[in-house]
């Protein structure tokens, strides 16, 4: 394949763009779902994790690529093999798609399992630094992949019924660890918030994406899809 890189040649610029190209991949598949995913969220009776995973799993069935047969190992809802094609290079990818379905609009909940970057951040007063498990380059068969990690985020309601209204999907592109001196480079400059866990419970450790932390970064990296119960409809614009 002519342009085929080496993931580990790549610029932190020619990243930024191949996770982007993947958020946009993604969106469509969204967008092109329309309003069924609230339909499915309000009509399932299943554990309201297991509807945002089930839902995701239909929208990325309309995700195309140029998939590469390998499997792709890692604590994720979705996992893919592909080639990433632009006109100047092309590129192995493994993709990584999670799905968090929450009650909390403005942050999603993580655990290192499923981030690439270290998370650098204060909490009660310490420094804490955590690494992502999923590392910057996946290796499968002596071959380099790109890892790209993609979050679902469905914010919900219950209704008096304790059916699940689905009021927003938010779409993230979460950065590599290439990228951390961009988007977290000290515990001072973060997109993480302080996460859910007790470590004197012996709980992992999790910590919460902040939403508008990471669009302040880069305002991309963050899309929105509201669902309006009024029109029966989904409400969109792709945000730069």
């Amino acid at each position: 394949m002519s342009h085929l890189r080496d993931p580990a040649s790549l610029t932190e610029q020619e990243i930024e763009e191949i996770e982007k190209q993947s958020l946009r991949c993604l969106y469509q598949a969204v967008v092109d779902f329309d309003f069924v995913a609230a339909e499915i969220f309000h009509e399932s009776l299943d554990e309201v994790k297991d509807v945002a995973e089930d839902v995701t799993r239909e929208m990325l069935d309309r995700l195309g690529g140029y998939q590469i047969q390998q499997r792709i190992l890692g604590n994720v809802d979705y996992r893919k093999a592909r080639y990433v094609i632009f006109p100047s290079l092309s590129v192995r990818q493994a993709l990584f798609v999670d799905s968090k379905a929450e009650k909390d609009r403005n942050s999603a909940r993580l655990q290192v399992s499923q981030i690439s970057m270290s998370v650098l951040q204060r909490r009660g007063g310490g420094l804490i630094e955590e690494r992502g498990r999923i590392p910057a380059i996946s290796v499968y068969r002596d071959e380099n992949y790109l890892s790209t990690i993609l979050l679902v985020h469905y914010y919900y309601e219950d209704d008096a019924d304790g059916r699940h209204t689905l009021k927003e999907t938010t779409l993230v592109a979460l950065p590599n660890a290439k990228l951390q001196s961009t988007y977290n480079p000290h515990a001072d400059d973060t997109i993480w918030r302080v996460g859910p866990n007790a470590p004197t419970r012996g709980e992992e450790f999790r910590v919460r994406l902040g939403f508008t932390r990471l669009e302040g970064k880069a305002r991309w990296r963050v899309q929105h899809i509201v669902y309006n119960a009024v029109s029966g409809r989904a409400e969109y614009e792709w945000q730069e």
